[in-house]
Formats: structure tokens, C-alpha cells, sequence
């Protein structure tokens, strides 16, 4: 019987230069949807064969024809990127602890109930006291701030030497930045101020009631109608006259001529017998 034996012959194919356009070298013949064998060299991957964690970007299938081994490739898509997320939950169970222990106070409580209370209404009463000194301190000054200054207070009242005015003069001085007309009245100037029917004048008013002495006049040398300073010693009842707007007083200053309405008006005054001086205000 006629025998076979197998020969076996190397090939050696020369090496593939041609890339494609993507610059990946052009290998017809390789399969890239392959992997290679386990060999102990895969860094923990696993067993063999393609990466489930990784998408294949290419595949192919290999075929033997008449002519030979024919492979062909083609290019995947990638699928869509998975996006994996844990949630994350909040604990709110608190942790249980044991209840503290309450210390103790009786060291400091006091023996008795009336010392403690006594020593209460002492510090109220204290600062009741307390308080009501400190606001009756804030009120004094608040109302000494109100109060006039002492240079008001020094034109506040005026004083006059009455052994300076003759019988039948005026003096004029100055009050409160307004003029004050001040008359030692004659004994005949009196007679004639009290005899006359004063009910019948414009604004009525005794003599009697607008001095304190008979021979002292005196009154604020403004005039009733609009405030202009009339002149002593003329008019037609020899009193005063306002040349502005022909009013006329008389020797008590009492208006009973003229567009003025009122009387001459009386300022506060007194008499200081003791120096022989008048104060106005």
C-alpha cells in the first residue's frame, strides 16, 4: 500500500506599508474584532474576547474563498455614553444618648425662703430709688436748658433812679428792646387826667387804674395802630402825639384822637423804696 506524507513550507508575505486616509495602517487580513488569548499579561481584564466596558469601534467577518482568506471590516458607531449615578440618602436618625445627669444645687440654695425674699425687695426697692433719682436729674436739666440765660434774665428788668426825673419830665429807657416812657406828673397834670369822663373815650379806662402813685406814669412808648413811637409833651390834650398817622394822647396816655384803637399800654413795674429806684418787669 502506497503511503502519504505531509510536507510542510513556509511563506513569508511581505509586510503591509499602506495606510489608509485615516492614517490607520491597511491590514485586509487582520481581524480587529478579535482579542488575543489569555496569557496572563491582561492586567485583571478578565477572560478573553472584546471589552464589555468598551464600545467596538470596528468588526468584520472572515471568509475562505477559492482564492484565498478574505476579510472584510467595518466601521461601528459608538453608541450613546451611559451616565450611571448612585443617590446619595441623608440620615436623619438621631443618636441615641443617655440622658445627663442633673446636678445637684442644694449647696447653693438658701436655708430660708424669707432671707431670700427679704434680699429680692431690698434690690427692688434700691433700684426704685435709684431710677427715680436719675429721672428727676434728667427732667431738672432739661427744663434748666429751657430756661432763660442770665444775659436775658439781665434785660428781663430795668431800673431807674426816681430822684433823676424831675416833676413835669419824661424819661425814656429801654426794656426788652422796646422804648418805655416814664412821667413825673405834676399835681395839676393829675387833676386834669382824673376829671375828665373817661367812659366815653375809645378804649375807657380810669386813670386810677393805669398808675400805682398818682405822680408816676408809666408806659410803653409803642403806639396802638402800627407801632411807630409817639412824641411827649404835645398832641392836642398835651399828652402824646404820633406824627405817622395823627393819633393823639392823653396825660395818662389813653388814646382819644386818631386812627389808634387802644390805650398806651402798661408795662409791669414796682417801686424799690428802700434805694429809691422803679422796676420795669
Amino acid at each position: 500500500m502506497a503511503s502519504f506524507q505531509a510536507v510542510k513550507k513556509s511563506i513569508n508575505l511581505p509586510p503591509t506599508v499602506r495606510t489608509l486616509p485615516s492614517g490607520i495602517p491597511s491590514a485586509p487580513r487582520l481581524n480587529l474584532g478579535s482579542r488575543a488569548p489569555s496569557g496572563g499579561h491582561d492586567h485583571g481584564h478578565g477572560a478573553t474576547g472584546p471589552r464589555s466596558d468598551v464600545p467596538t469601534r470596528f468588526t468584520g467577518v472572515t471568509r475562505s474563498s477559492g482564492i484565498g482568506l478574505v476579510s472584510k471590516t467595518f466601521a461601528v458607531a459608538a453608541p450613546p455614553p451611559t451616565t450611571y449615578f448612585q443617590p446619595r440618602l441623608l440620615h436623619t436618625s438621631a443618636v441615641v444618648k443617655d440622658t445627663p445627669e442633673v446636678p445637684d444645687f442644694t449647696p447653693y440654695r438658701p436655708e430660708s425662703d424669707s432671707t431670700n425674699r427679704a434680699l429680692s425687695y431690698f434690690m427692688v426697692g434700691s433700684m426704685g430709688v435709684l431710677s427715680a433719682s436719675v429721672a428727676k436729674s434728667a427732667i431738672t436739666g432739661f427744663l434748666e436748658s429751657m430756661a432763660a440765660s442770665a444775659d436775658v434774665l439781665a434785660l428781663a428788668k430795668t431800673e431807674v433812679e426816681l430822684a433823676n426825673i424831675p416833676e413835669g419830665k419824661n424819661v425814656i429807657i429801654k426794656w426788652r428792646g422796646k422804648p418805655v416812657f416814664i412821667r413825673h406828673r405834676t399835681a395839676d397834670e393829675v387833676e386834669e387826667a382824673r376829671s375828665v369822663n373817661w367812659k366815653k373815650f375809645r378804649d375807657p379806662q380810669s386813670d386810677e387804674d393805669r398808675v400805682k402813685r398818682p405822680e408816676w406814669l408809666v408806659m410803653l412808648g409803642v403806639c396802638t395802630h402800627l407801632g411807630c413811637v409817639p412824641i411827649g409833651e404835645s398832641g392836642d390834650y398835651g399828652g402824646w402825639f404820633c406824627p405817622c398817622h395823627g393819633s393823639h394822647y392823653d396825660i395818662s396816655g389813653r388814646a382819644r384822637k386818631g386812627p389808634a384803637p387802644l390805650n398806651l399800654e402798661i408795662p409791669p413795674y414796682d417801686f424799690n423804696d428802700a434805694e429809691g429806684k422803679l422796676v420795669v418787669g
